[in-house]
Protein backbone atom coordinates (compact mmCIF):
# COMPACT_ATOMS: atom_id res chain seq x y z
CA UNK A 1 0.00 0.00 0.00
CA UNK A 2 1.39 3.45 -0.90
CA UNK A 3 0.77 6.20 1.39
CA UNK A 4 -0.05 9.24 0.01
CA UNK A 5 -0.37 13.03 0.95
CA UNK A 6 -2.02 15.74 -1.22
CA UNK A 7 -0.96 19.15 -1.20
CA UNK A 8 -2.86 21.74 -3.10
CA UNK A 9 -5.48 24.59 -2.78
CA UNK A 10 -7.64 23.71 -6.15
CA UNK A 11 -10.60 21.93 -5.63
CA UNK A 12 -10.41 20.10 -9.39
CA UNK A 13 -7.06 19.15 -8.73
CA UNK A 14 -8.16 17.39 -5.68
CA UNK A 15 -10.84 15.83 -6.78
CA UNK A 16 -9.05 14.42 -10.05
CA UNK A 17 -6.34 13.06 -7.80
CA UNK A 18 -8.71 11.06 -5.01
CA UNK A 19 -10.85 9.72 -7.96
CA UNK A 20 -7.26 8.23 -9.78
CA UNK A 21 -6.21 6.87 -6.13
CA UNK A 22 -9.75 5.28 -5.31
CA UNK A 23 -9.98 3.06 -8.11
CA UNK A 24 -6.40 2.04 -6.98
CA UNK A 25 -6.71 -0.39 -3.81
CA UNK A 26 -2.72 -0.48 -3.68
CA UNK A 27 -3.02 3.36 -2.79
CA UNK A 28 -4.25 5.18 -0.24
CA UNK A 29 -4.86 9.02 0.50
CA UNK A 30 -3.94 10.12 3.36
CA UNK A 31 -4.92 13.68 3.52
CA UNK A 32 -5.49 17.16 1.94
CA UNK A 33 -3.08 19.90 2.76
CA UNK A 34 -3.89 23.45 1.38
CA UNK A 35 -1.10 25.42 2.06
CA UNK A 36 2.83 25.69 2.66
CA UNK A 37 2.35 25.06 6.48
CA UNK A 38 -0.48 22.47 6.36
CA UNK A 39 1.63 20.52 3.36
CA UNK A 40 5.07 20.38 6.34
CA UNK A 41 2.81 19.99 9.36
CA UNK A 42 0.58 17.02 7.87
CA UNK A 43 4.32 15.34 6.00
CA UNK A 44 5.93 15.19 9.97
CA UNK A 45 2.88 14.11 11.51
CA UNK A 46 1.77 11.64 8.81
CA UNK A 47 5.47 10.19 7.20
CA UNK A 48 3.61 9.44 3.81
CA UNK A 49 5.44 7.27 1.15
CA UNK A 50 5.27 10.31 -1.33
CA UNK A 51 3.62 13.78 -1.20
CA UNK A 52 1.96 14.68 -4.22
CA UNK A 53 2.03 18.45 -4.66
CA UNK A 54 0.32 21.25 -6.89
CA UNK A 55 2.90 23.63 -8.58
CA UNK A 56 1.50 26.21 -6.81
CA UNK A 57 -0.21 26.78 -2.99
CA UNK A 58 -2.76 29.56 -3.04
CA UNK A 59 -0.89 32.83 -4.53
CA UNK A 60 2.68 31.30 -4.36
CA UNK A 61 4.80 28.22 -5.40
CA UNK A 62 5.27 25.43 -4.09
CA UNK A 63 9.26 25.33 -3.64
CA UNK A 64 9.05 26.59 -0.31
CA UNK A 65 7.24 23.83 0.65
CA UNK A 66 9.27 21.15 -0.68
CA UNK A 67 12.33 22.50 0.55
CA UNK A 68 11.07 22.59 3.87
CA UNK A 69 9.56 19.21 3.81
CA UNK A 70 13.16 18.18 2.53
CA UNK A 71 14.34 19.51 5.31
CA UNK A 72 12.08 18.81 8.54
CA UNK A 73 10.30 15.60 6.99
CA UNK A 74 11.86 14.03 4.26
CA UNK A 75 10.07 12.32 1.48
CA UNK A 76 9.75 11.82 -2.01
CA UNK A 77 7.84 14.55 -3.97
CA UNK A 78 6.40 14.36 -7.03
CA UNK A 79 4.63 17.72 -8.62
CA UNK A 80 1.46 17.19 -10.10
CA UNK A 81 -0.19 19.86 -12.66
CA UNK A 82 -3.35 20.21 -14.76
CA UNK A 83 -1.52 22.75 -16.64
CA UNK A 84 1.86 23.30 -18.17
CA UNK A 85 4.79 26.17 -19.82
CA UNK A 86 5.00 30.22 -18.74
CA UNK A 87 4.92 31.29 -15.25
CA UNK A 88 4.64 27.41 -13.83
CA UNK A 89 7.62 26.38 -15.65
CA UNK A 90 9.54 28.61 -13.92
CA UNK A 91 7.71 27.28 -10.84
CA UNK A 92 8.08 23.58 -11.60
CA UNK A 93 12.19 24.16 -12.43
CA UNK A 94 12.11 25.84 -8.41
CA UNK A 95 10.10 23.14 -7.15
CA UNK A 96 12.58 20.51 -8.60
CA UNK A 97 15.68 22.05 -7.59
CA UNK A 98 13.97 22.58 -4.18
CA UNK A 99 14.05 18.49 -4.40
CA UNK A 100 11.19 17.70 -6.22
CA UNK A 101 11.64 14.39 -7.79
CA UNK A 102 9.15 14.95 -11.14
CA UNK A 103 6.49 16.80 -12.45
CA UNK A 104 3.35 14.67 -13.86
CA UNK A 105 0.68 15.65 -15.64
CA UNK A 106 -2.83 15.06 -13.43
CA UNK A 107 -4.91 12.18 -15.39
CA UNK A 108 -7.66 14.25 -17.66
CA UNK A 109 -10.92 13.71 -16.92
CA UNK A 110 -13.09 12.16 -20.35
CA UNK A 111 -17.27 12.74 -19.89
CA UNK A 112 -17.03 13.23 -16.24
CA UNK A 113 -14.78 9.88 -15.90
CA UNK A 114 -10.68 9.38 -15.77
CA UNK A 115 -8.97 8.59 -19.34
CA UNK A 116 -7.73 5.59 -18.17
CA UNK A 117 -4.06 5.49 -19.50
CA UNK A 118 -3.34 8.55 -18.29
CA UNK A 119 -4.96 7.36 -15.03
CA UNK A 120 -2.59 4.23 -15.06
CA UNK A 121 0.47 6.17 -15.98
CA UNK A 122 0.11 8.89 -13.10
CA UNK A 123 -0.69 5.95 -10.80
CA UNK A 124 2.54 3.59 -11.60
CA UNK A 125 4.42 7.03 -11.57
CA UNK A 126 3.62 8.14 -7.93
CA UNK A 127 3.77 4.20 -6.66
CA UNK A 128 7.74 4.30 -8.63
CA UNK A 129 8.48 7.44 -7.16
CA UNK A 130 7.33 5.94 -3.86
CA UNK A 131 9.91 3.80 -3.61
CA UNK A 132 13.46 6.15 -4.02
CA UNK A 133 15.35 7.34 -1.05
CA UNK A 134 15.88 10.28 -0.39
CA UNK A 135 18.44 12.31 1.68
CA UNK A 136 17.60 14.62 4.15
CA UNK A 137 18.69 18.37 3.30
CA UNK A 138 20.01 20.79 5.56
CA UNK A 139 18.63 24.32 5.73
CA UNK A 140 20.57 26.83 4.50
CA UNK A 141 22.25 29.73 6.13
CA UNK A 142 22.00 33.30 4.99
CA UNK A 143 25.92 33.77 3.19
CA UNK A 144 26.28 29.94 3.07
CA UNK A 145 26.25 29.16 -0.92
CA UNK A 146 29.21 27.57 -2.08
CA UNK A 147 31.90 30.08 -3.53
CA UNK A 148 32.38 29.92 -7.27
CA UNK A 149 35.53 29.09 -8.22
CA UNK A 150 36.56 31.47 -11.31
CA UNK A 151 39.36 29.74 -13.33
CA UNK A 152 41.14 31.21 -16.26
CA UNK A 153 39.93 30.64 -19.76
CA UNK A 154 41.66 27.57 -21.23
CA UNK A 155 44.83 27.47 -23.15
CA UNK A 156 43.91 26.75 -26.97
CA UNK A 157 45.32 23.03 -26.83
CA UNK A 158 42.48 21.62 -24.30
CA UNK A 159 41.64 17.95 -24.37
CA UNK A 160 38.00 18.81 -24.22
CA UNK A 161 35.94 20.66 -26.52
CA UNK A 162 32.32 19.58 -25.70
CA UNK A 163 30.35 18.74 -22.88
CA UNK A 164 26.85 15.86 -22.64
CA UNK A 165 25.23 15.96 -19.59
CA UNK A 166 22.00 13.53 -19.50
CA UNK A 167 20.16 13.22 -16.54
CA UNK A 168 16.31 11.96 -15.29
CA UNK A 169 14.83 11.86 -11.56
CA UNK A 170 16.67 14.54 -9.90
CA UNK A 171 18.68 16.07 -12.50
CA UNK A 172 17.41 19.45 -12.23
CA UNK A 173 19.21 20.02 -9.23
CA UNK A 174 21.89 18.04 -9.62
CA UNK A 175 22.28 20.02 -13.02
CA UNK A 176 22.16 23.18 -10.94
CA UNK A 177 24.96 21.90 -8.75
CA UNK A 178 27.57 21.25 -11.22
CA UNK A 179 26.86 24.79 -13.44
CA UNK A 180 27.14 26.64 -9.91
CA UNK A 181 31.11 25.14 -9.98
CA UNK A 182 31.47 26.99 -13.42
CA UNK A 183 32.66 29.94 -14.19
CA UNK A 184 30.87 32.20 -17.23
CA UNK A 185 34.19 31.90 -18.78
CA UNK A 186 33.86 28.12 -19.29
CA UNK A 187 35.73 27.10 -22.39
CA UNK A 188 33.32 24.94 -23.75
CA UNK A 189 29.99 24.52 -24.83
CA UNK A 190 28.01 22.24 -22.98
CA UNK A 191 24.53 20.19 -24.32
CA UNK A 192 22.22 18.85 -21.81
CA UNK A 193 19.14 15.94 -21.95
CA UNK A 194 17.03 16.44 -18.70
CA UNK A 195 13.92 14.07 -18.88
CA UNK A 196 11.01 15.94 -17.60
CA UNK A 197 6.96 16.25 -18.25
CA UNK A 198 6.13 18.07 -21.55
CA UNK A 199 6.10 21.83 -21.48
CA UNK A 200 8.46 22.89 -18.41
CA UNK A 201 12.03 22.90 -19.93
CA UNK A 202 11.77 26.72 -20.84
CA UNK A 203 11.35 27.20 -17.02
CA UNK A 204 13.82 25.40 -16.17
CA UNK A 205 16.58 27.04 -18.75
CA UNK A 206 14.78 30.23 -17.69
CA UNK A 207 15.71 29.21 -13.97
CA UNK A 208 19.13 27.59 -14.17
CA UNK A 209 20.39 30.78 -16.11
CA UNK A 210 19.18 33.48 -13.73
CA UNK A 211 21.02 31.34 -10.87
CA UNK A 212 24.19 29.90 -12.30
CA UNK A 213 27.26 31.93 -14.03
CA UNK A 214 27.16 30.27 -17.39
CA UNK A 215 24.26 31.62 -19.87
CA UNK A 216 21.58 28.79 -20.30
CA UNK A 217 18.53 28.21 -22.94
CA UNK A 218 17.05 26.00 -24.65
CA UNK A 219 18.64 24.83 -27.81
CA UNK A 220 17.47 25.84 -31.66
CA UNK A 221 18.18 24.11 -34.57
CA UNK A 222 20.86 25.57 -36.59
CA UNK A 223 22.53 27.94 -33.97
CA UNK A 224 26.23 27.87 -33.09
CA UNK A 225 28.19 26.27 -30.22
CA UNK A 226 29.62 28.79 -28.05
CA UNK A 227 31.66 28.57 -24.93
CA UNK A 228 30.33 29.50 -21.39
CA UNK A 229 27.18 28.26 -22.96
CA UNK A 230 24.73 25.33 -21.74
CA UNK A 231 21.92 24.37 -24.02
CA UNK A 232 19.10 22.10 -23.20
CA UNK A 233 17.36 19.68 -25.09
CA UNK A 234 13.89 21.25 -26.62
CA UNK A 235 10.74 19.07 -25.56
CA UNK A 236 10.47 15.78 -27.68
CA UNK A 237 13.19 16.59 -29.86
CA UNK A 238 16.70 14.76 -30.51
CA UNK A 239 19.35 17.29 -29.64
CA UNK A 240 22.80 17.15 -31.08
CA UNK A 241 25.41 19.05 -33.08
CA UNK A 242 25.88 19.47 -36.60
CA UNK A 243 29.66 19.29 -37.15
CA UNK A 244 32.45 21.50 -34.68
CA UNK A 245 30.37 24.60 -34.99
CA UNK A 246 26.49 24.20 -34.85
CA UNK A 247 23.82 23.05 -32.63
CA UNK A 248 21.25 20.21 -34.07
CA UNK A 249 17.72 19.96 -33.34
CA UNK A 250 15.45 17.68 -35.06
CA UNK A 251 12.78 15.16 -34.52
CA UNK A 252 14.15 12.08 -34.90
CA UNK A 253 12.96 8.68 -33.79
CA UNK A 254 13.38 7.89 -30.33
CA UNK A 255 16.56 5.60 -29.34
CA UNK A 256 16.59 3.28 -26.18
CA UNK A 257 13.00 4.85 -25.74
CA UNK A 258 13.90 8.80 -24.97
CA UNK A 259 13.05 11.39 -27.14
CA UNK A 260 15.14 13.26 -26.13
CA UNK A 261 17.92 10.91 -25.53
CA UNK A 262 20.96 10.91 -23.63
CA UNK A 263 22.32 8.04 -25.96
CA UNK A 264 21.69 10.18 -29.11
CA UNK A 265 23.11 13.08 -27.55
CA UNK A 266 26.42 11.93 -26.62
CA UNK A 267 26.48 9.27 -30.10
CA UNK A 268 25.95 12.96 -31.80
CA UNK A 269 29.25 14.41 -30.11
CA UNK A 270 31.61 11.28 -30.21
CA UNK A 271 31.05 11.77 -33.75
CA UNK A 272 31.96 14.70 -34.10
CA UNK A 273 34.34 16.10 -31.52
CA UNK A 274 36.12 12.55 -31.27
CA UNK A 275 38.55 12.30 -28.41
CA UNK A 276 37.36 16.02 -26.98
CA UNK A 277 34.31 15.23 -26.10
CA UNK A 278 33.03 14.57 -22.97
CA UNK A 279 29.99 13.19 -21.65
CA UNK A 280 28.70 13.35 -17.94
CA UNK A 281 25.48 10.98 -16.68
CA UNK A 282 23.97 11.60 -14.17
CA UNK A 283 21.36 10.81 -11.38
CA UNK A 284 17.61 9.25 -13.12
CA UNK A 285 15.54 5.86 -13.70
CA UNK A 286 16.52 3.54 -16.69
CA UNK A 287 19.81 2.98 -18.85
CA UNK A 288 19.29 6.29 -21.33
CA UNK A 289 23.21 7.04 -21.84
CA UNK A 290 25.46 4.08 -21.75
CA UNK A 291 24.87 2.89 -25.60
CA UNK A 292 26.03 6.39 -26.77
CA UNK A 293 28.72 6.49 -23.69
CA UNK A 294 30.31 3.23 -25.70
CA UNK A 295 30.46 5.74 -28.78
CA UNK A 296 32.01 8.29 -26.82
CA UNK A 297 34.97 5.92 -25.46
CA UNK A 298 35.60 4.30 -28.86
CA UNK A 299 35.89 7.44 -30.03
CA UNK A 300 38.66 8.75 -27.54
CA UNK A 301 36.72 10.88 -25.36
CA UNK A 302 36.17 10.62 -21.45
CA UNK A 303 33.70 9.54 -19.38
CA UNK A 304 32.34 10.90 -16.14
CA UNK A 305 29.08 9.15 -13.73
CA UNK A 306 27.45 10.19 -10.42
CA UNK A 307 28.22 7.82 -7.39
CA UNK A 308 25.27 6.03 -5.61
CA UNK A 309 25.66 7.97 -2.95
CA UNK A 310 24.71 11.44 -4.16
CA UNK A 311 22.46 10.31 -6.62
CA UNK A 312 18.92 10.44 -5.84
CA UNK A 313 17.89 7.18 -8.18
CA UNK A 314 20.90 5.49 -9.33
CA UNK A 315 19.99 3.77 -12.49
CA UNK A 316 21.21 5.71 -14.90
CA UNK A 317 25.05 5.69 -13.71
CA UNK A 318 24.86 2.27 -12.62
CA UNK A 319 23.96 1.07 -15.91
CA UNK A 320 26.75 2.82 -17.45
CA UNK A 321 29.42 1.75 -14.89
CA UNK A 322 28.41 -1.50 -14.95
CA UNK A 323 28.91 -1.59 -18.74
CA UNK A 324 32.42 -0.91 -17.97
CA UNK A 325 32.04 2.74 -19.98
CA UNK A 326 33.26 5.38 -17.23
CA UNK A 327 36.46 6.72 -16.79
CA UNK A 328 35.51 8.63 -13.01
CA UNK A 329 33.04 7.89 -10.72
CA UNK A 330 32.50 11.24 -8.66
CA UNK A 331 30.18 12.20 -5.98
CA UNK A 332 27.32 15.19 -7.27
CA UNK A 333 29.62 18.08 -5.61
CA UNK A 334 32.98 17.00 -7.45
CA UNK A 335 31.70 16.74 -10.90
CA UNK A 336 31.64 20.30 -11.50
CA UNK A 337 35.41 20.58 -10.86
CA UNK A 338 36.34 17.41 -12.65
CA UNK A 339 34.74 18.92 -16.13
CA UNK A 340 36.65 21.99 -15.30
CA UNK A 341 40.20 20.97 -14.59
CA UNK A 342 39.47 18.47 -17.98
CA UNK A 343 38.71 21.39 -19.93
CA UNK A 344 41.51 23.51 -19.33
CA UNK A 345 44.27 20.67 -20.39
CA UNK A 346 44.65 18.61 -16.85
CA UNK A 347 45.16 15.43 -18.05
CA UNK A 348 43.87 13.62 -15.32
CA UNK A 349 41.20 16.37 -13.85
CA UNK A 350 43.12 17.14 -10.80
Amino acid sequence: MVRILLATSRVDLQELVEKAVRGDPAAELLGVARSTAEAVAMARQLSPDIVTMELRLGDHDSAEAVSEIMVSAPAPIVMVSRDNGGELGVAAARALEAGALAVIPAPPPVDGRLEKAATEKFLSTIKAMAHVKVVRQWRKRAGDRRRIDQRRAAAADRPIGIVGIAASTGGPAAIRSILMNMSSRFPAPILIVQHMSSGFIDGVAESLDASVPLRVKVAADGERLRPGTAYLAPDGLQLGVSGRSRIRVVNDVPADGFKPSGSYLFGSIARAFRGEALAVILTGMGNDGTEGLRAVREAGGKAIAQDEGSSVVFGMPKSAIGAGLVDFVLPLESIGGKIVALAEGEENGT
